[in-house]
């Protein structure tokens, strides 16, 4: 039977909420946890859109805390299937019985701090209560898909699908006509699978992607040899990477960002820079982002990469007026996701597949029996697939009502953008902890290896909280205010400034435009987070005693 009162409670059962409940468990703690969905995986139980799979190598996208967890999983693709994912994950959980405490099928619609009693109370969409000393949001930064408010959606008599919430017993597009909307990472991912499938696809694209290639395979006895063999060296070099979106590490240390750390793309020769490209193109996935230390500094370096990926989609796209639509001309390479794909761009070069450039002809509606573009033009569909993203990094908590000290909700908190310190808590908000939040490396790193990081940094605060017998801990506003600043320094610094991207929040009306992650590497990052600990948590206010936000 439930209890009442927990010692922790927990938001979530992706990556981060499975490793924190762990964690939490380990010390003793008494600890609950709240899934939206029927079972453990977070974002790889909802995303099951065709061709839906990981942009970080496998190997090196799954926990590291356990070495018999290692041992006893077999990856079996270099990039893995949204499948494969989340059969791990569903491992994980069986393997360290991890079920029995979550709450599955359950949504938290409201979160709100007793100051009285020094508790956080959670209330679930049943209306069932639960309250904790700690609570901690494990809700994603890429949960909460959105759907553009186009005139008509409901006026549709075919079916339509989010890429986001896949209907989990999939969709047969066979003799369909297919209207795609999107050509982000999701979209660009399921395209060519539908392509495959469906009678026509209309492909609708607002903004071109830049895309490079998966090279997938089937990971071979001597690939996982090499990891293994380099094991902690790749680990290192994960937990330690400081080159700005380079985004992961290669299992093969030979092909590690490292190798180019300290060379400027701007200081070879136009040969060898190419071949350095060529080489990673080949080599397949999103390292090629990392080729050289300047690439998302120094636009002119940039511009090298993105006129090499240019060339590519002008090499694979045969109609040369569809290469151009696709190609992107107005932003820097990686300031926006970078994409990794199988056959994207030769995709357009089926029968069946046609493109629509959306900033020349935009849609005016979605009529009953498709989309009407504002030339007056209708492409008729008989499904419409929204790859379209979702209100990262700050969506999910935006989504449940949460009310810290004085009444005071997050939602008005971070009306003109999120404020956190270190993207682990906001002032005024005590004992409730972000993992992977506005504010920290996230979306910008692997991700897995990040929320270890968090998890692990969270548990070592609570156990000395317990030790010392401090009850609360929150930031100070000018502990937040200087972090804040800072992440925006470093964001200013690069050219994530440069394009509207969801990393600012621009893909959602009339949010505001805050460059959210953490830019500076998570390298640096982890040393702040250990240096701002070792010093008795400077910035954060601990005790009985809170400092209203």
């Amino acid at each position: 039977m439930q209890r009442e009162h927990y010692d922790a409670l927990v938001v979530g059962a992706g990556f981060s909420g499975l490793y924190m409940v762990y964690r939490l468990r380990q010390l003793g703690l008494s600890v609950l946890g709240f899934e939206a969905g029927a079972d453990v995986g977070g974002t790889w139980y909802w995303n099951r859109y065709p061709g839906a799979r990981c942009d970080a190598e496998s190997l090196v996208y799954s926990y590291s805390f356990s070495k018999e967890l290692r041992q006893e999983w077999r990856w079996s693709e270099r990039f893995a299937t949204q499948p494969e994912i989340l059969k791990y994950l569903q491992h994980v959980a069986d393997r360290f019985d991890l079920r029995q405490h979550f709450q599955f099928n359950t949504r938290v619609k409201a979160a709100v701090f007793d100051e009285a009693q020094s508790q956080w109370q959670l209330t679930t969409e049943q209306g069932a209560r639960v309250s904790a000393r700690f609570c901690f949001m494990a809700t994603g930064c890429l949960s909460i898909g959105r759907i553009p408010n186009i005139p008509g959606l409901e006026n549709f008599q075919g079916e339509h699908y989010h890429t986001g919430n896949w209907p989990h017993q999939g969709v047969d597009f066979t003799g369909q006509r297919v209207a795609a909307i999107g050509t982000g990472s999701s979209g660009i991912q399921a395209i060519p699978l539908i392509a495959q499938q469906a009678a026509q696809v209309t492909v609708l694209q607002r903004t071109p992607s830049f895309s490079v290639p998966a090279r997938n395979q089937p990971l071979s006895d001597d690939y996982i040899a090499r990891f293994n063999d380099n094991y902690d060296e790749i680990r290192h070099l994960a937990r330690r990477q400081e080159i700005i979106g380079s985004g992961d590490v290669a299992p093969d240390p030979a092909d590690s960002p490292r190798m180019s750390a300290q060379v400027a793309a701007l200081s070879l020769p136009d040969e060898q820079r190419q071949q350095a490209y060529e080489a990673r193109w080949n080599h397949g996935g999103a390292y090629i982002v990392g080729t050289f230390a300047d690439l998302m500094v120094d636009e002119n370096a940039n511009r090298t990469v993105a006129d090499f990926v240019r060339g590519k989609i002008s090499e694979i796209v045969k109609d040369p007026e569809t290469a151009r639509k696709l190609t992107p001309t107005d932003y820097p390479l990686g300031a926006k996701r970078i994409c990794v794909d199988t056959d994207y761009y030769a995709t357009f070069n089926r029968d069946n597949v046609t493109l629509v450039d959306l900033r020349a002809n935009a849609i005016e509606c979605i009529t009953s029996t498709g989309v009407k573009l504002q030339s007056g033009e209708e492409i008729h569909a008989d499904a419409i697939v929204f790859a379209t993203g979702f209100d990262a990094m700050t969506g999910a908590l935006s989504s449940i009502d949460i009310v810290g000290e004085q009444g005071l909700k997050l939602r008005d908190r971070w009306v003109a953008g999120p404020r956190t310190y270190l993207g682990l808590q906001s002032a005024g908000f005590p004992n409730l902890f972000m993992i992977t939040g506005p504010g920290s490396p996230s979306v910008l790193s692997n991700v897995v290896i990040s929320i270890e990081q968090h998890v692990d940094w969270l548990v070592d605060l609570v156990k000395h909280m317990r030790a010392n017998g401090i009850e609360q801990i929150q930031p100070t506003v000018a502990a937040e205010d200087e972090w804040v600043q800072h992440v925006n320094d470093i964001a200013n610094a690069t050219l994530f400034r440069l394009p509207n991207s969801w990393y600012l929040g621009a893909n959602i009306p009339g949010k505001p435009r805050v460059f959210m992650p953490y830019a500076g590497g998570t390298g640096p990052y982890r040393d702040t987070c250990d240096k701002i600990a070792a010093e008795n948590y400077r910035g954060f206010v601990l005790g009985r005693a809170s400092t209203p936000a």
